[in-house]
Parts: structure tokens; C-alpha cells; sequence
């Protein structure tokens, strides 16, 4: 079974589909972190990120080991932990080069299926998992919020890593985001054509959790 959460950014795909998969007895993939560790990597390598050939390069000559452990993607790059060091805001703001880049985006796929390869049951959460990655998923939800409300949140986690970004400059870098991603030519944000809409702008991610639960066990039955 592969379920897809797809969404723009602090919409709550990644602590949704975390707790979906615990739920569920299933493994969960998050491909933010297989991008935030390219991004890492590149950097490391100081090469000009816009240049795609350069960070295929990077890619081929780095060695990513995605494992999972207490239900969280634990990332390493060339045996090194790297697994907090990536949620840093300089990876973040970069991981756009990687997002953009098709020759990147394409070898990230191929990491991503055969990672799923690995496990009876999955879920993974990104951009475009519903529509690229995971296409013939038995279910996919996209989920959408509010960007005011999706930024309060992304100042909540800040915060509590010490960070101090006013709520307005993160408003304003969620809404360059979603531009980026909805507007690039290869994998662009968008739900796929089969996809369950789940606006989580007043729902606590307990709720969230429970709605897509809710229409995985319908799903299952009208499968059975």
C-alpha cells in the first residue's frame, strides 16, 4: 500500500503523514529531507547550485543513507549524521535550486521508489508524490492552508529551535515558495487529478490525522 501527501509548505504534510504511518503500521517517507540532504551536499561541495550537470555530479559522488528510526527519517550523507544539521534555514531557502533542477528531481525519484521498494506499507509526503513520484498510489491526499496560518506555524518550530524570523518575512518566503513550486516546469505543485483536498487551516493535526484516516478505512472497505 503507498499513500501520498502532497501540499505546499507548513501545510502539515510531513507531521500528518508521520503520524498517518504510526497509525497504520506503515513507513514514512519524507522526501523534504532527501532534498534538504542534496542541498547539504552540494553546498558542502561549494558548486555553483544552478548549474544542473554540477549537482547530478554531487549526487553520483555522495553516498545517502535514508533510514528510519522512532518513525522519523533519520538522513546520512557519506556516513555522517546529517539529519538536524539539514533543517537549517540556509539548507531550506536553497533546497529551491534542487527543486528546480530535472536532472536532480529525476535521480530523486529514483531514490524515493526505492526507498517505498523496501516496505509493504508506505506513506510519503512532498510536492509531487501523488503526481510524479507515486502516481499508481492507492490513495492520495493533497493538503492546503491558509499561508498567514502556515507561517504562524513555521514560526512556532522556529522558535523552538531558537530561531527569531518575524511572522511576516516567513509569510512572505511561504508565499515565494509556493510560487517557485507551483511554477516550475518539471514536477510543479498541484493536486493530482484523483486526489483527496484536505484544507487544514482550523483543524488541529490531530483532526487532520484522524480525517485522513477516516478515508483510508473507507477506501480500504470499498477495496475489500
Amino acid at each position: 500500500m503507498i499513500i501520498t501527501i502532497d501540499g505546499p509548505a507548513a501545510s502539515g504534510k510531513s507531521t500528518a503523514a508521520r503520524l498517518l504511518a504510526r497509525k497504520l503500521g506503515a513507513s514514512f517517507l519524507d522526501t523534504g529531507a532527501m532534498y534538504r540532504a542534496v542541498t547539504l551536499a552540494a553546498m558542502q561541495a561549494e558548486v555553483d547550485m544552478s548549474d544542473q550537470d554540477k549537482l547530478l555530479g554531487v549526487m553520483e559522488k555522495s553516498e545517502f543513507q535514508f533510514s528510519l528510526r522512532d518513525g522519523k527519517m533519520v538522513v546520512c550523507i557519506n556516513g555522517i549524521d546529517v539529519t538536524e544539521q539539514i533543517r537549517q534555514p540556509q539548507i531550506t531557502a536553497n533546497a529551491r535550486y534542487i527543486a528546480s533542477s530535472p536532472k536532480a528531481r529525476e535521480k530523486l525519484v529514483e531514490m524515493q521508489r526505492q526507498f517505498a521498494s523496501g516496505w509493504q506499507k508506505i506513506v510519503t509526503e512532498g510536492r509531487d508524490q501523488g503526481t510524479v513520484a507515486f502516481s499508481d498510489a492507492d490513495i492520495k491526499f493533497y493538503l492546503i492552508a491558509d499561508s498567514l496560518e502556515r507561517a504562524r506555524r513555521r514560526q512556532a518550530e522556529l522558535r523552538a529551535k531558537g530561531g527569531d524570523q518575524s511572522l511576516e518575512q516567513i509569510q512572505k518566503a511561504i508565499e515565494e515558495r509556493d510560487k517557485s513550486d507551483e511554477n516550475r516546469t518539471v514536477g510543479p505543485l498541484r493536486p493530482a487529478e484523483d486526489a483527496i483536498v484536505v484544507d487544514t487551516t482550523d483543524l488541529s493535526i490531530e483532526e487532520v490525522v484522524e480525517k485522513l484516516l477516516s478515508c483510508v478505512k473507507e477506501k480500504c472497505l470499498k477495496k475489500n
